[in-house]
């Protein structure tokens, strides 16, 4: 992936948070949140980015560097738009998703506390 210092939507881009590395005998993830725009209206995401390296990425940074197929982009977990929410039904992690969300729909473009961005393939 490349690091980017501006964000353009149009390179959908990601924001990673680096400390949330995880490996498995079968994958590499990270946690990503990112903006995305549909008929004109933008909206908030959070999920995960994946990817099967071997051997396994020793950070997320490593990890990073070697991602290079952006074509399934992020496992979208939740999704904010400013009207409607879509994604997990326990009312726990929905109102743990919107506590993240909302006020990164209301500060766009800005990235989240916690998180390095901006990420592109």
């Amino acid at each position: 992936m490349i690091h980017e210092d501006r964000f353009l939507i149009s390179c959908r881009p990601y924001a990673i948070d680096l400390t949330s590395l995880h490996n498995t005998e079968h994958k590499s993830t990270v946690n990503a949140v990112w903006f995305r725009r549909k008929q004109g209206v933008t909206a908030a995401c959070l999920g995960t980015l994946w990817d099967i390296q071997r051997p396994a990425p020793a950070d997320a940074g490593e990890f990073l560097t070697r991602h290079d197929d952006g074509r399934y982009g992020g496992d979208c977990d939740g999704r904010w738009d400013g009207e409607n929410y879509w994604g997990a039904q326990r009312p726990n992690v929905i109102e743990e998703h919107l506590t993240l969300l909302r006020p990164m729909l209301a500060n766009y473009p800005a990235i989240p506390p916690g998180y390095d961005g901006w990420w592109r393939f």
